[in-house]
């Protein structure tokens, strides 16, 4: 099999005559415009090419400034902020044409040793006895469907029923995802840091249209990502499979906020996720 088509897109390199400006090819899109979670991964990991070897990715705080246009080339410019004994801060600007599309600022640790703790993972069924969404828009015979399914690379599989034509009819505010890189991603912790944050703000805010009895096939409905954070607590590889639990607490003046937590296949918590979305209706 060969490498997830994500390695190229995740893994950014430093621009000519530039200093810690990085690059990368965008990943074809559905829409017409960049998907977040491209841009959310390929910043986490120009973060991470600017500092010392020994020290991991923990956390990510970002802002959705504008759309992306997939035909441009995006820049990641990286500001080197701290260097402390164990935390490193990285601020980093995603431009296209010199206009900001998102900021954020990522931060990174030493290994260290601690007090231990996580949230419990729900009982759900293995991705084995689930339907692969894959099969789900295949099996609806339609361009749109195969191009959203297959050009995002990741295996997504619903414990609850999937969004994309119908609405769930038990309106809960909370759904369970399993997914996985459909190809092996070879290379370092921050490539899969990376991809994790890629593949959460696939499914983040469907709490949100389940609670209000939406599918992402509603007429004339818009949704778009505002505002993104994620914490890393384990290393995880993105090419093996992570239940995703995501839940809703809120929605008001036409926004939506969701929480997420990734476990791995052991169930061990490996990341916390929480995202505020912009939902209109017409």
């Amino acid at each position: 099999m060969s490498d997830s088509p994500l390695l190229t897109v995740l893994d950014v390199r430093p621009a000519q005559d530039a200093v810690d400006v990085f690059g990368g090819p965008n990943l074809p899109h559905w829409r017409p415009r960049l998907f977040g979670g491209q841009v959310l991964g390929q910043v986490a990991v120009a973060a991470g090419r600017t500092v010392p070897g020994d020290r991991d990715l923990h956390s990510l705080h970002a802002y959705f400034l504008r759309p992306g246009d997939p035909d441009v080339p995006v820049a990641f410019t990286v500001e080197r902020l701290r260097d402390g004994r164990s935390f490193s801060a990285r601020r980093v600007q995603a431009t296209q044409a010199g206009v900001p599309i998102l900021s954020g600022i990522a931060s990174f640790q030493t290994a260290a040793e601690g007090l231990e703790h996580h949230e419990p993972a729900p009982e759900v069924p293995d991705p084995e006895d689930l339907p692969s969404d894959y099969d789900l828009l295949d099996a609806l015979d339609h361009p749109m469907a195969a191009r959203i399914g297959r050009g995002r690379h990741v295996d997504v599989r619903h414990v609850e029923p999937a969004l994309y034509t119908g609405a769930d009819p038990q309106r809960r505010a909370r759904q369970s995802v399993w997914f996985r890189l459909d190809a092996p991603l070879p290379g370092p912790d921050l490539l899969h840091r990376g991809a994790l944050a890629y593949a959460s703000d696939l499914s983040v805010l469907e709490p949100v249209l389940r609670r209000h009895g939406l599918a992402w096939a509603t007429p004339g409905m818009s949704v778009a990502s505002l505002d993104h954070a994620m914490w890393w607590h384990r290393p995880a590889r993105a090419d093996e499979w992570v239940l995703y639990v995501t839940e809703s607490p809120s929605a008001s003046g036409a926004r939506g906020l969701s929480t997420g937590r990734m476990y791995d296949r052991q169930r061990r918590l490996v990341a916390t996720v929480a995202q505020e979305g912009m939902l209109r209706l017409p």
